[in-house]
């Protein structure tokens, strides 16, 4: 250890006497510090703005933009700059025959000179160390542990880049040369995971030996066993090669016994890199304060009760316009996607069935291969994409063994369990398209326990769950693409139709009654009323003025506004209001809490205001009500809100006023607590009110769904994905003190290290 520690102390002494060591220090330092101050001004900022700042700590440090994943962006061209020179000096200068002749083995010549460059990586993550420090006293509840991840990753890199840029230098006598074959090999190991990966077993071997984001999940403050063990590999195979290399040069062996000492060496680690990605294999430790990058605890409560084993198969057809996601190329992306879930079930299994067939998402084949049949379609798409046609099942073929015609042919994943539970993941018309949390888990819930089945009254001409009128609730209860479709966050839905004998199932267990247009008859008011005096849950919408609804809501005690609500506004019909969800509605469901933070609207056009009229034993909770910074009033006169003003008339009954458009009410009964929630404005959840006509920044209709259904079935779905607000929320600087961090950061430290230096080297040179 002696002598490994000498050579590494004469190679710092011999690196930090020439220019390259200095340099690199000086710009790095120079670099790192304009990147920081850049990120403090600019969260600064918008605190002065009065912006809410969530995650202060990740979005300086360790968030995409953060000043750890820029510096793992630009390292790769700094390390061959320090390690060309390593072993290569050595080689040309002739000093190696001197180490060789010494009592010093050619292992410890290797590890001596990577020491210094372990003990250089080191100071240049102490550079780091000092935005460390500026940050924990400048941020409340600072979040050290995920930084420390971070600097865990970037030094691990450090470590990486110097092991090959050992090997390099150890091949040639040329530092110019040491270093571009650096580079050379970098950029090899960074393209490794799109290499052979159509091929099955390979494509797990090379995606693993990919060093191209590898500190992207550390850095995100999740240190994985994979990720660490990846990097020792890959130090320890670097070096051992270029061990070997030296023991080549004193031994003068063979060209077939040193090229099969070296496969050896690559072969054990691709083994054990295999070994070591293998999901069973892996652990985890979160460093954030959230555990943001862990599944939420009612996630992981749904995996705890997944006994037995779990298959998720990937059907792609080569024809659908999703075809990509899925590709032989793509499996290892794709894999990624469930990552989260395979790390609290590893024994899961994942498949890939390819298939073609007609989607219902394509209309570019068409257009191409006009009067081309299917088979004559998916031999021109694959030759298209150099795939071999025999790979595809045909449609009759995959017929046998799944009807994938319901999901349209598309992007599917069928999760199965060893009991014989199947459902469907899948994916969505918007701009993150892949399911989140809250989808895969009600997939996953929906298995282990009852989920909410939700009837939709028909009969009295009320709205249906199918079809594509603008007035209908099709895009919320049921449309498969749709994200936040009820069907997609773990519901089933279903028409319920009352007539004649027909029954109320025993299963529903919430009704939906929508703007009932005619009363019901006697039949089916009879099973109605049995219904709610049985305590089952409803959601009622309306429209003002509708005599029907009024007479059904009057049973609660709770009555209309007279007229509608107005809330006039620049260039927008005068009738189009903007809700907020109120103070008590936060604690009903998390969603309304966000939407409160984030300053979101629900928008409602020809919406009736709620009010109490008599108690009737419920307890009611104000939801959404109209935003008390505008004017509102219930007209009664104005019928033309294009053509006509509309202005308050006290004297016909008419009043300003913050009014409630959706109220929640619950009582006991029984043992259960019976809920209901009545909605001032049918319009606002149907296929076209999901837009509001209101041209102001923050309209969520669709949030009020998954909130009131979260609400009516007493937290079951949607899952609950919510986690901890952050706590680092503010940073303690001035615009003054700013400057000064801004000005000792990049001119007076880089300064002093040149100044020093110069200084250095001069006397040097004299000496």
């Amino acid at each position: 250890m002696r002598r490994i520690y000498k050579i590494a102390k004469a190679e710092l002494f011999t690196l930090f006497y020439s220019p390259i060591a200095w340099m690199i220090l000086i710009v790095f330092t120079f670099q790192t510090g304009m990147m920081f101050a850049g990120r403090l001004q600019e969260i600064l900022r918008a605190q002065n703005m009065g912006f809410a700042n969530r995650f202060i700590t990740a979005n300086i440090f360790t968030g995409n933009l953060g000043l750890l994943s820029a510096v793992q962006n630009y390292l790769y061209l700094y390390m061959p700059l320090l390690t060309m020179g390593l072993m290569s000096r050595e080689l040309s200068s002739g000093s190696i025959k001197l180490l060789y002749s010494s009592p010093v083995t050619s292992s410890q010549i290797i590890r001596g000179k990577f020491l210094a460059m372990m003990i250089y990586s080191l100071i240049l993550t102490g550079v780091i160390m000092v935005y460390v420090i500026i940050g924990l006293c400048t941020i409340p509840n600072f979040d050290l542990p995920s930084v420390w991840s971070g600097l865990l990753a970037i030094y691990l890199l450090m470590c990486a880049y110097s092991a090959i840029g050992l090997f390099m230098s150890s091949l040639t006598s040329y530092q110019v040369v040491a270093a571009l074959g650096t580079l050379v090999l970098l950029a090899m190991l960074s393209y490794m995971n799109k290499v052979w990966q159509d091929i099955s077993f390979v494509r797990d071997i090379t995606y693993w030996l990919s060093i191209s984001g590898r500190c992207n999940e550390m850095v995100y403050g999740l240190i994985c066993s994979e990720d660490v063990l990846y990097f020792l590999i890959v130090i320890c195979m670097f070096l051992t090669l270029s061990i070997q290399k030296l023991q080549a040069n004193r031994t003068h062996s063979s060209f077939a016994v040193v090229w099969g000492k070296y496969l050896v060496v690559v072969l054990a680690a691709m083994m054990l890199g295999y070994v070591t990605s293998r999901p069973i294999f892996m652990a985890y430790y979160d460093t954030t304060e959230t555990k943001r990058n862990t599944l939420t605890p009612k996630s992981q409560q749904v995996m705890a009760k997944l006994d037995g084993g779990l298959t998720i198969t990937t059907y792609v057809n080569l024809l659908d316009r999703e075809y990509y996601n899925g590709a032989p190329t793509q499996v290892n992306e794709d894999k990624q996607r469930l990552k989260q879930y395979i790390r609290f079930k590893p024994e899961t299994k994942l498949k890939y069935v390819y298939y073609y067939d007609k989607p219902s998402n394509n209309p570019r084949l068409d257009f191409v291969y006009k009067n081309k049949s299917l088979a004559e379609m998916a031999k021109k798409e694959a030759e298209l994409h150099d795939l071999d046609i025999n790979l595809f099942l045909t449609p009759e073929q995959i017929k046998k063994q799944i009807n994938l015609t319901d999901e349209g042919n598309t992007f599917v994943r069928l999760v199965e369990r060893e009991n014989g539970q199947k459902a469907f993941l899948r994916i969505y018309d918007d701009m993150m398209k892949f399911p989140d949390e809250a989808e895969v888990t009600a997939v996953f819930k929906r298995m282990v326990m009852k989920l909410p089945r939700i009837g939709f009254l028909q009969g009295q001409g009320e709205r249906k769950i199918e079809g594509e009128r603008n007035k209908d609730y099709t895009l919320f209860s049921s449309v498969k693409t749709f994200r936040y479709a009820l069907t997609n966050q773990g519901c089933d839905v279903e028409n319920l139709d009352l007539t004649g004998d027909k029954q109320i199932p025993k299963e529903v267990d919430i009704i939906v009654i929508a703007d009932m247009q005619q009363a019901m008859d006697s039949v089916t008011k009879k099973k109605i009323d049995t219904y709610i005096a049985n305590g089952g849950n409803l959601v009622v919408t309306l429209k003002p003025g509708s005599a029907v609804m009024e007479s059904f809501i009057n049973q609660f005690g709770v009555k209309t506004v007279p007229g509608q609500l107005v809330q006039p506004k620049q260039d927008i019909a005068a009738n189009a209001v903007m809700c907020v969800p109120t103070a008590a509605a936060k604690e009903l469901a998390e969603v309304y809490r966000m939407m409160l933070e984030q300053r979101r609207y629900v928008g409602m056009v020809k919406a009736a205001g709620l009010e109490l009229a008599e108690n009737k034993g419920f307890k009611a909770i104000p939801v959404l009500q109209t935003v008390d910074t505008m004017k509102t009033w219930n007209e009664l006169q104005t019928i033309d809100f294009v053509n006509d003003s509309a202005t308050v008339d006290v004297a016909s009954g008419e009043r300003v006023d913050s009014f409630v458009t959706a109220m929640a009410l619950s009582r006991n009964v029984g043992s259960k607590e019976q809920r209901i929630m009545i909605v001032g404005d049918a319009d606002c959840i149907s296929n076209a009110g999901m837009k509001p006509p209101i041209k102001y920044y923050g309209a969520s209709n669709f949030s009020l769904i998954p909130g009131m259904f979260h609400w009516l079935s007493y937290g079951t779905v949607p899952v609950d994905v919510s986690r901890p607000s952050s706590s680092d929320n503010e940073i303690k600087l001035t615009k003054e003190s700013l400057k000064v961090v801004r000005y000792g950061l990049m001119w007076v430290i880089p300064g002093i290290l040149l100044i020093g230096s110069t200084i250095l080297l001069i006397r040097r040179k004299r000496k």
